[in-house]
C-alpha cells in the first residue's frame, strides 16, 4: 500500500492492515491514518493546528518504524517496548502518539457518520456533536475552547464530503465507517490493555 490510496479508495485500504494473525501492522495503519488528510483540509483552515499534530504523531511513530522496521512491525511492538523502557506515558512517546491519532481517528468517523446520518444538521452542528462525542472529554480547557472556536467556522457539508465521490459519497463513507470501525476499536483495546487509554492532554 502507497501513497496512490485515496479516501475515495479507503474502505479497500484496510485489508492491509491487519496480519494473518488478526494484528494491526505499523506502517499500513499509519498509511491509512494519512487518508484523513484531504478531509481535514476541506474542514477550512481554523483547523490546521489539528492537521499538524495528526502529522506530528504520524511523523513521530513512522521515525520510530523506520528505525527498525523488523522489530516495530506491529503497532503492539511499539508499546510493549515503550512500556518496558517506561516511556510509554511521556508526551512525546510514540504510545501517546499512536493514542491521540487514533482518538483524531474517533472524530473524523463520528463527522463522517454525522454527516451522512444526518442531512438536516449543519456542518458546524454535526462537528460540535463529534467533538463533544469523541475528543473534548480528553481536552482541556485551552484545547477545548480552541477546538470549539475553529468548529464555529467548518465549511458545508459539500465540500467536507467531496473527496468520497458525487453522488455515491454517502455509500462510500459508509462503507469507509464500517470498514476502519472495528479497526479503532482494536487499537483502543491494545492501548487499554496497557493502561494508556485514558490519558489527557492540559
Amino acid at each position: 500500500m502507497g501513497s496512490e490510496w485515496t479516501v475515495l479508495g479507503a474502505s479497500e485500504v484496510v485489508k492491509y492492515v491487519m496480519s494473518e494473525q488478526g494484528e494491526i501492522l505499523t506502517k499500513p495503519y499509519l498509511d491509512l491514518c494519512k487518508l484523513i488528510f484531504p478531509i481535514i483540509d476541506n474542514l477550512g483552515p481554523t483547523l490546521s493546528a489539528v492537521k499538524c499534530d495528526i502529522g506530528s504523531n504520524l511523523s513521530r511513530l513512522e521515525a520510530l518504524y523506520s528505525s527498525d522496521p523488523l522489530k516495530y512491525s506491529l503497532l503492539q511492538s511499539i508499546v510493549q517496548a515503550e512500556i518496558q523502557a517506561k516511556t510509554a506515558k511521556k508526551p512525546s512517546s510514540c504510545s501517546n502518539g499512536l493514542l491521540w491519532l487514533t482518538r483524531a481517528m474517533d472524530f473524523f468517523i463520528e463527522l463522517l457518520r454525522n454527516l451522512t446520518e444526518h442531512p438536516e444538521w449543519s456542518t458546524t452542528h454535526a462537528s460540535t456533536i463529534s467533538y463533544n462525542k469523541t475528543l473534548k472529554r480528553w481536552h482541556g480547557w485551552l484545547t477545548s475552547s480552541s477546538f470549539m472556536v475553529a468548529l464555529k467556522v467548518v465549511p458545508e457539508r459539500k465540500k467536507i464530503i467531496q473527496n468520497f465521490g458525487s453522488p455515491n459519497a454517502n455509500t462510500e463513507i459508509e462503507k469507509f465507517c464500517a470498514q476502519i470501525v472495528p479497526l479503532v476499536e482494536s487499537i483502543h483495546k491494545l492501548l487499554a490493555n496497557f493502561g494508556l487509554d485514558n490519558l489527557k492532554s492540559i
